[in-house]
């Protein structure tokens, strides 16, 4: 007994079984996590170490090469990009694609063991190295904190308690902030003078941590009771610092008591310069910024913050204010309800279309089986753990036209075994099983034509990985769907009518003879499809080429650099005038400014751009979607007039793997790589593309070089002083920075205590006469004394290294083209730029992210191939249908490229997906119609007429089949996202099943050798 023999003989158990499923998949829908795009591993680590006062090539020569050398040790290991600043080494770890979510724990535990293995090998002075690997959490809510009337501190305090409120709710992972200043007690004081009076800065530290120190101070047994003591006197307020006394040192003053206060300002304040700065619409703010739990549905997780906040808005002092910046639950929402009607729309495209075509009882019937089967899709999502997303959705309003393919050819296989005189029982087993190895076979076809997406390792096949999943699931159910349950239905609900000879149609007439005249004229044919096809593939090149298309998300992001070695507070300034330009725009509705580095990662495929002080982004919320692509046009404009002291930049969001620069070409040179060559190198990229009118926002990632003051130390006169380099190092921070010398207790604060030079003294010119007092004296002498002048020089404030060789990269983003031919337009121009020995050209960026993600799809493609190949042969026990059938594919890219010409649409790797998956729809077309003329043969036909009766008789089924893909993926159009995909499938699909029902016959009588009769 076979699976439609049981369901019809247990009809009551298969009735209650479709009750079930519609039950279960309709919970099941409705706790599917939802999300806007699929989460896919960022397999990056930081590794940061401070080290201070070191210069950039001293971090990379004494920390950043130790470190990298240690790491490449690790097998998992891909690539190291290493950033070398003055004082700080970052290290970007980049991992094998193989390595997914479930195996990097274990990678990251080893990176912390090989960093802690050569922490003692990094020179006196090192911070302990820190790895960083969250450096792929995303922030999905964003909240900016502003407060008039209330300093950085107050704000700060309010911002802390809503983070300790948020933390706690159901859904959250982590609350980080950003933009909050440090507190600081600040001990302004002339160095002179304290000098004079013998005071050294140790002096003030022993006696500033022994004062606020915290020490038990025992206990008292009195009768029962055990009571601690706890004595006073430590630090409650600045001003208690003032009150402080210290013992003078020098032979004028030896033992007087002096107070603080009185050689010293003692207050609060914020260290300066801050590491970042944000505003919020021209206001100071600080962001608060929640991560939610991975596989969480973050709509309800919005949901329960915003109920929160809510709460907490009611008692908040007036003048602090809680504003969006980025709310993920809202954008996952309206891109899920989006979806949603987009694929309610293909469902009622497709039920509409079987209506028309076969009679509103079939209609009901194949419509019962596509939602049964969509019901029971969202069922095995949730088993197996998808969620609702851009892909998964994707997947389903793709599949959604071959999702009634073999209930078609079910359902009409019933009716025509009724019309041949069969029982109703009969003629549900037959039609069911005399084609369900075919429609299986033709089914997993349909479902490996994706899997190279599943079977690829990169990051690209990671987040379209889904797309092969849910089409597998979905027509293996729509399968299983056709031989259980749409029997059963066909038996209560198609109508018994008599066979009828209705007369051929007119159109149905005139495809026979167009088929007649293909056959008689064959070699003809041939010729002018295969024409067709190198038209086609020779005018490919007009298609616009990209790795992944723009979002939908109503945001852009202004880049900012100013002049390297600029002021935060100066990159600050210069950022204002943007943002009054964009806050008089009635278009905007937010204005987020982050200074001096990039904001938090709030949207997966975006990277955070590194701390630089002369770096700014400002994050506009724009009122409606439409309005960006104006936006970024008018803006670039005014910029470009109005902005002339910095280089910025105007982008939109993309979706998929992220980047930050579309153009990059990379210059790589041995490890001791003079910096001057790499620069000239980078200098002759960037003068090719400067001439290029298709090139713009052209610089390299190791910026301007910047003047550093070199005070000059005479080794002789400073051992004659008793001065060594470390205490002119010291001096001199002091004199700019600020030296901490302690700590101060504020609540749950620890507040450093920083003495430094009174304002009036920390200027360049009072460098010489800086007073340093040599070791073992409390005599103070000019800093002249000890050095032979004070110069400057240029020096290179970053030093990039890529798989620890030294490496400059030449960065672009194209004007009005994709960067696909903005590289085609230079790539001969930079190949003959002459390279020094040792030194090469790499490309990166876009074009390296798209070769890597095509080529990954590779590996899928074989056993693909091979299943499809076995499937063909064992279908027909014969190599010829398998030849035939396989050789139409290739003219699939006839539609496809007609279709992207004349709809403007880019060709990607998402669009990629969708001409792979073209070749399973047009193979499953192709089965079906050489089925039917091995059966016309088994009637004893002769091939020739075989041929052409299986082609009339299976051309609506086939055309059916195609339409309801068609016209299924039609809502996908207006998404930027699927547009590409969508196009090519439409095109490719209609043009393609034309073409099966003319070439292939045509193929199949040359390779059978079959001619009309006489």
């Amino acid at each position: 007994m076979n699976l439609t023999e049981l369901a019809i003989e247990n009809k009551v158990v298969t009735y209650f079984t479709i009750v079930l499923l519609s039950l279960a998949g309709t919970f099941a829908f409705f706790s599917l996590g939802q999300l806007e795009d699929p989460e896919f591993t960022v397999k990056n680590a930081l590794v940061l170490t401070m080290y201070n006062g070191a210069t950039a090539q001293e971090v990379e020569q004494e920390v950043t090469d130790r470190i990298e050398n240690a790491l490449q040790e690790m097998p998992e290991l891909s690539s190291l990009h290493s950033r070398s600043t003055p004082g700080f080494s970052l290290i970007k770890v980049e991992i094998k694609e193989e390595y997914w979510a479930d195996r990097l724990p274990q990678v990251w535990d080893k990176l912390r063991r090989k960093v802690g293995d050569v922490q003692r090998e990094l020179p006196y002075g090192v911070s302990e190295t820190q790895v960083v690997d969250d450096f792929g959490n995303v922030y999905g809510l964003m909240l900016g904190i502003t407060g008039d009337g209330f300093t950085y501190a107050e704000i700060d305090d309010y911002v802390r308690m809503l983070q300790k409120k948020i933390s706690l709710l159901k859904g959250v992972a982590r609350v980080d902030l950003w933009g909050n200043q440090q507190e600081a007690v600040f001990i302004d004081i002339s160095a002179s003078k304290v000098a004079n009076l013998g005071i050294s800065n140790a002096t003030l530290a022993n006696l500033l941590t022994s004062q606020n120190m915290v020490v038990d101070a025992g206990h008292i047994e009195s009768g029962n009771n055990r009571l601690r003591v706890n004595p006073s006197g430590d630090i409650k307020t600045p001003q208690e610092i003032a009150d402080i006394v210290v013992y003078g040192q020098s032979s004028n003053n030896m033992g007087e008591f002096i107070r603080i206060g009185d050689i010293a300002t003692v207050n609060e304040g914020y260290i300066e310069p801050t590491d970042a700065l944000m505003r919020l619409n021209g206001k100071e703010a600080i962001v608060l910024s929640v991560s939610p739990l991975n596989g969480i549905n973050v709509v309800e997780v919005g949901e329960r913050v915003a109920a929160k906040l809510a709460q907490i808005t009611k008692i908040l002092p007036v003048g602090i204010e809680i504003n969006q910046i980025h709310w993920q639950s809202d954008v996952v929402n309206e891109s899920v309800n989006a979806f949603l009607i987009n694929f309610v729309e293909a469902v009622l495209i497709v039920l509409v279309i079987l209506t028309l075509a076969m009679g509103w009882r079939i209609g009901i019937v194949i419509g019962t089986a596509l939602i049964l089967t969509i019901l029971a899709t969202f069922m095995l999502m949730a088993v197996f753990g998808i969620d609702l997303h851009r892909m998964s959705l994707g997947a389903l309003i793709i599949a959604l036209g071959m999702m009634v393919d073999n209930a078609i050819v079910v359902a009409e296989g019933y009716v025509v075994k009724i019309q041949n005189g069969l029982s109703k029982k009969d003629a549900a087993v037959q039609s069911a099983k005399a084609p369900s190895m075919a429609l299986l076979g033709a089914t997993i076809i349909a479902v490996m034509a994706f899997y190279p997406i599943f079977a690829s390792i990169e990051s690209a096949g990671e987040y379209c990985r889904t797309l092969f999943i849910v089409v597998a699931i979905s027509l293996m159910v729509s399968w299983l769907v056709s031989l259980t349950i749409t029997p059963l239905q066909c038996m209560f609900m198609l109508k018994v009518e008599a066979k009828q000879n209705d007369k051929e149609s007119k159109l149905l007439s005139l495809f026979r003879l167009s088929l007649e005249g293909a056959l008689k004229h064959r070699v003809l044919t041939i010729i002018g499809v295969v024409t067709l096809l190198v038209i086609s593939l020779g005018t490919f090149s007009n298609v616009k080429q990209i790795f992944f298309p723009s979002s939908a998300m109503t945001k852009i992001t202004i880049d900012y650099w100013a002049q390297e070695g600029m002021r935060i507070q100066a990159t600050s300034e210069g950022l204002k005038k943007i943002e009054e330009k964009l806050l008089s725009d009635e278009r905007v509705n937010t204005v987020s400014t982050f200074i001096g580095k990039g904001s938090p990662r709030f949207y997966l495929p975006v990277d955070p751009e590194n701390p630089n002080p002369a770096y700014g982004q400002i994050i506009v919320n724009m009122q409606s979607f439409d309005d960006i692509d104006t936006m970024v046009n008018e803006l670039e404009v005014w910029l470009a007039k109005n902005v002339t002291e910095a280089m910025t930049r105007v982008r939109k969001y993309s979706v998929g793997p992220a980047i930050t620069w579309t153009f990059e070409a990379r210059f790589i040179g041995p490890p001791d790589a003079d910096p001057a060559v790499l620069r000239t190198l980078a200098v002759q990229g960037m003068d090719i593309l400067h001439r290029n009118p298709l090139a713009k926002e052209v610089s390299t990632d190791w910026r301007q070089q910047v003047l550093e003051i070199v005070p000059e130390y005479n080794q002789v006169k400073g051992r004659q002083s008793a001065i060594l380099p470390v205490d002119l190092a010291t001096t001199t921070k002091r004199l700019f920075d600020g030296y901490t010398i302690g700590a101060y207790r504020k609540g749950d604060k620890l507040l450093p205590i920083i003495v430094r030079e009174k304002d009036e003294s920390r200027t360049i010119s009072s460098l010489e006469s800086l007073q340093i007092t040599p070791s073992g004296s409390s005599s103070p002498i000019p800093l002249g004394q000890v050095i032979d002048k004070i110069s400057t020089q240029w020096v290179n404030p970053i030093i990039w290294r890529y798989n620890r060789h030294r490496a400059i990269t030449v960065q672009a983003s194209p004007v009005g083209v994709t960067i696909a031919k903005l590289r085609a337009s230079v790539v001969e121009e930079f190949e003959q730029i002459a390279l020094p020995a040792g030194y090469e050209l790499v490309w990166f960026g876009e074009h390296k992210n798209t070769i890597d993600s095509q080529d990954s799809l590779i590996p899928g493609v074989l056993p693909a191939l091979a299943i499809i190949l076995f499937i063909l042969v064992a279908l027909f026990n014969e190599i010829r249908p398998m030849i035939i059938i396989m050789l139409i594919i290739p003219f699939v890219m006839i539609g496809v490229s007609f279709g992207l010409q004349v709809s403007g649409a880019a060709f990607g790797f998402v669009t990629l997906l969708g001409v792979m998956s073209l070749s399973g729809m047009m193979i499953k077309n192709a089965i079906v119609l050489v089925d039917q003329i091995n059966i016309e043969k088994l009637a004893g036909k002769s091939v020739y007429q075989a041929i052409v009766d299986a082609t009339i008789s299976r051309i609506r089924p086939v055309f059916l089949a195609a339409a309801t893909t068609v016209l299924g993926v039609a809502p996908l159009v207006p998404d930027v996202f699927w547009q590409g995909l969508a196009i090519a499938i439409m095109a490719g699909l209609t043009f393609g099943t034309l073409l099966t029902m003319i070439l292939l016959p045509v193929l199949y009588s040359i390779f059978y050798r079959a001619t009309p009769s006489k």
